[in-house]
């Protein structure tokens, strides 16, 4: 009986040399993926960031390697300028108490010109040194003013320009602007926000935030865009369109600033700049442009084929010299739409090849209360697409509509096509 004794002894004894076994093992795995954490964590931090643009609020710089110095918000003017003497890195300050109601900062004392000056319009360049002085050399405005926009005075926007040599990057930093009509007209107020774009190739789209009932709003918001090579600057050019939000309808447009990058330098570091809001500029009415439509109707099956082929001569955009037009085809039946297709979007061309087909069932027998209508729209990422030409093919067309509506009626099943020339949309 004695050895048996002995064995189970060394049988209850096992789990507990198990338990033991197991706990260091859990601390192990714990330790290893805490070392491993830390290790990524480290690593990741001495990466270039891999994003091809930064929106910053309030001037606030979030490079990865400035995340862990303590920096305060806002543009001191006076500690921007010890700062930038001192080395190339700012440190950014603001009295967080001075805000208003409306979570605005107060106005920094610019200098301005005489009322002649505004009068000529003519923009004023700013040096870091000079705290926001208007240069003698300032650049000349390349928009003349009729006698009616002169009289109709919409504001100043105020915004520097910057580019990060070591990161490869352009930086727009949005500052404020002033003397912005009330386009609200019960509060006599706006609610101002700016919508940005690079062109040419106006890939890159942004808007600050919207700033409620003020007529100077401060953003002081930063912009920074990646990937733009220096010797590329100067072949661009800033376009901002000031807005006031309307939350019951379509937001007002108070006006635009269109800034050529041609001629202005960088290398010296940041250059601060301001420009007189001017109105938007609409297009002439005349040349739309022309549409080649092919149609063709089938009695038998009473189906309606559209191919929208080809579009010329399309109006250049109103900045950026070429529009990415797209066509919206609309059917109707006794002034009623019934159905809608659109084509696919050709980018910075005013000469489209679209050769889309679209067939429509019609709802009743013969073609007599029915419409086509054919939107030409340039194509605005992060807004609202502006109409370039219409054209309507009916029978209560006129002229070559109206003809080519007839010959598809008189000959069905034939594909007859021709071209439109577009009309205000």
């Amino acid at each position: 009986m004695a050895p048996i004794a002995t064995s189970r002894e060394e049988f209850d004894e096992i789990p507990t040399v198990v338990g033991i076994f197991s706990a260091f093992g859990l601390v192990f795995t714990v330790s290893l993926f805490a070392w491993i954490c830390c290790q990524r964590k480290s690593s990741k931090s001495n990466k270039t960031p891999p994003y091809k643009f930064v929106h910053v609020l309030k001037g606030v710089d979030i490079y990865p390697e400035n995340l862990n110095s303590k920096k305060k918000f806002g543009a001191d003017e006076k500690n921007e300028v010890k700062n930038k003497s001192a080395g190339p890195k700012n440190s950014l300050h603001l009295d967080l108490e001075k805000r208003d109601l409306n979570g605005n900062f107060p106005k920094t004392n610019l200098k301005a010109g005489s009322p002649s000056d505004l009068e000529n319009v003519t923009p004023k360049l700013f040096s870091e040194g000079e705290k926001e002085a208007v240069s003698p050399d300032s650049l000349k405005s390349s928009t003349s003013l009729t006698s009616d926009e002169k009289q109709e005075k919409l504001g100043t926007l105020f915004f520097s320009l910057e580019y990060n040599f070591e990161k490869k990057a352009f930086v727009v930093n949005i500052k404020e602007a002033r003397g912005l009509p009330a386009m609200d007209e019960q509060s006599m107020t706006s609610d101002p926000y700016i919508k940005m774009m690079i062109l040419p190739e106006k890939k890159h789209k942004v808007k600050t935030r919207v700033l409620r009932k003020t007529l100077d709003p401060a953003f002081d918001e930063t912009f920074t865009f990646y990937g733009i090579p220096y010797t590329q600057i100067q072949e661009l050019a800033l376009h901002f369109t000031i807005l006031s939000f309307d939350r019951f309808s379509r937001d007002d447009i108070i006006g635009e600033v269109l800034i050529p990058l041609t001629g202005i330098e960088l290398t010296d570091g940041r250059k601060l700049m301001n420009r007189e809001i001017i109105k938007r500029n609409v297009r002439k009415s005349s040349g739309r442009g022309e549409l080649l439509i092919s149609l063709c109707y089938q009695s038998i099956t009473n189906t309606l084929t559209v191919v929208v082929l080809k579009a010329r001569h399309l109006p250049k955009s109103d900045v950026s010299g070429l529009s990415d037009p797209y066509v919206k085809v609309n059917l109707y039946h006794a002034k009623k739409r019934i159905s809608k297709k659109k084509t696919h979007v050709k980018k910075c061309t005013p000469n489209a090849v679209f050769n889309e087909l679209f067939v429509f069932d019609i709802p009743c027998e013969g073609l007599e209360e029915i419409s086509v209508e054919f939107l030409v729209l340039d194509s605005e990422r992060g807004s609202r697409n502006e109409v370039i030409g219409r054209l309507v093919l009916g029978a209560a067309a006129e002229g070559a509509s109206g003809e080519h509506w007839k010959e598809i009626c008189d000959y069905p099943r034939r594909q007859i096509a021709k071209w439109h020339v577009l009309c205000d949309g």
